[in-house]
């Protein structure tokens, strides 16, 4: 697997901005943003690992799996969200 220096800068990009979008979407303190941004990284490096051991080349940018890496990505932060023991009240 040979990645490049713009592809995991392009994956950290995309990566911490799935985090932010979801927390803007579900709300939180600062401890939830932290929690949707790790879990939106471990996701979208898991979803690039995945894609490329299988070799699928859905949405390919280069040497990064975006396709596999972003539903992987939004799998965590949803399985995160309904496994998290608080949820978070909107104002």
């Amino acid at each position: 697997m040979n990645i490049t220096i713009p592809a995991l800068i392009l994956g950290a990009v995309l990566a911490t901005l799935y985090g932010a979008l979801f927390h803007l979407w579900r709300g939180g303190g600062a401890g939830r943003l932290a929690l949707y941004l790790i879990l939106a990284w471990i996701g979208f490096w898991a979803g690039h690992l995945l894609g490329a051991t299988l070799q699928w080349g859905f949405l390919k940018v280069g040497a990064l799996h975006v396709g596999t890496a972003t539903v992987v990505s939004v799998l965590f932060l949803l399985a995160g969200y309904w496994l998290s023991p608080v949820k978070a009240e909107k104002k």
